[in-house]
């Protein structure tokens, strides 16, 4: 079964829905973002009866998963969401596989008092349910923590104006030690048995230290053949420690310099938002919601043998909070596009409602990454007509 939401649905996701008959929850959001696709839609008693026999469920948005908790129909699938979608949660589930690592709950009310000695810096801090980077700070010094708190005071209330609390909420934070290393994105599913399947992984880019944005992800074959194994066995201890089953989740980690992997988070019910699951399609060639649904594991050494030397990537063209959106007259989508050699897809996102404009999807030589991080790290408002 399939729930739709905000803010994004692919046309690639509702030919998905169609190919695999999947019936999907009828919504007022699920009509208005599926527009004339011929869905097999049910209603909630439907809805509820099959998922508390067991029947599988994806949401391509974490705005949907009220639905699924609504009705607690069923209880193992609920408790699963939770550990993941409360941060500070699955920190705590996990904190076997890391016993040394540091982190700390706080409400929003208590984070003037917090005292930032109290770990090592730098830390990050973040809503403990928190999506696309909102809210997200990094606190190198102690000094720097009254800051990071005003910053935080003066969003919390933009938090929830762009997405369900459910989703993102400012009424708890999460405090932790920050991890040094490269930043991985894994598209996984758990099978009946809590065996973890990976569809694809991307390489998160930061453009600098203190970059905390979503702006570049790519994948490769090398860093499939390089991370494919790996993460599979890292993600088996986390499906142990999560007892994740039938389950399918986006997990970010980090890998540090001495070769530990550690978690930053774990998204549950969906593959990469906003529809970026689609890229697994682009850069490998089959249909990761069909692999969910019919438990199909992906052949990559043919895959990744016929793939070799070329990179697929998604840059999303993000805003700066401090920009007035309904100042906006235009985007030059076509100036933002020509940053891409061999564009693959180009979506145009309403940037009245969400702090983004577009997201790309683009092939290219592994070997010119360094070139387009380069491009990327102007600010985006070049592409943005205002007055």
């Amino acid at each position: 079964m399939i729930v739709l939401d905000y803010p994004y649905v692919s046309r690639f996701l509702t030919d998905s829905i169609l190919e695999l008959g999947q019936p999907v929850l009828d919504t007022p959001q699920a009509r208005a973002l599926a527009g004339d696709a011929p869905l097999d839609y049910i209603d909630e008693i439907e809805f509820s009866a099959r998922l508390a026999l067991g029947g599988k469920v994806y949401t391509n948005s974490e705005n949907g998963l009220e639905h699924v908790l609504r009705c607690r129909c069923n209880e193992d699938l609920a408790r699963q969401i939770d550990i993941c979608k409360d941060k500070a949660l699955f920190r705590e589930t996990v904190a076997g596989l890391h016993p040394d690592y540091r982190f700390q709950r706080v409400p929003f009310d208590q984070l003037a008092d917090f005292d930032p000695t109290a770990l090592d810096g730098p830390f990050i801090v973040k809503p403990t349910r928190g999506f696309f980077s909102l809210g997200v700070h990094v606190v190198d010094t102690p000094a720097d923590w009254p800051a990071a708190v005003k910053a935080i005071e003066a969003e919390r209330a933009a938090l929830n104006a762009e997405y369900p609390e459910a989703v993102v909420s400012g009424g708890e934070f999460i405090i932790e030690q920050a991890i040094h290393g490269e930043e991985y994105a894994i598209d996984v599913y758990y099978d009946a048995e809590g065996d973890p399947v990976v569809t694809n992984i991307l390489h998160h880019t930061f453009l600098s230290a203190a970059d905390v944005s979503d702006r570049l992800y790519y994948t490769s074959a090398r860093i499939m053949e390089t991370w494919l194994l790996p993460f599979t066995d890292y993600l088996r201890d986390v499906g142990r420690q999560c007892g994740f089953r039938d389950f399918v989740t986006h997990i970010e980690v980090r890998v540090t310099d001495s070769g530990d992997i550690l978690p930053i988070e774990a998204n549950p019910l969906r593959l990469a938002g906003w529809c970026v699951a689609d890229l697994t399609h682009h850069a490998w060639g089959f249909n990761p919601y069909e692999c969910y649904f019919k438990e199909l594991r992906p052949d990559w050494d043919a895959i990744l043998t016929e793939n070799q030397g070329t990179a697929t990537v998604m840059v999303i063209g993000d805003l700066p909070s401090s920009l007035d959106r309904t100042a906006i007259r235009s985007i030059d989508y076509a100036g933002f596009q020509s940053m891409f050699s061999n564009i693959l897809e180009l979506r145009e996102i309403d940037y009245r409602q969400y702090p983004v404009f577009a997201f790309a999807f683009a092939s290219m030589p592994e070997a010119e990454l360094d070139a387009l991080k380069a491009t990327i790290m102007q600010d985006f408002t070049c592409f943005v007509v205002t007055g």
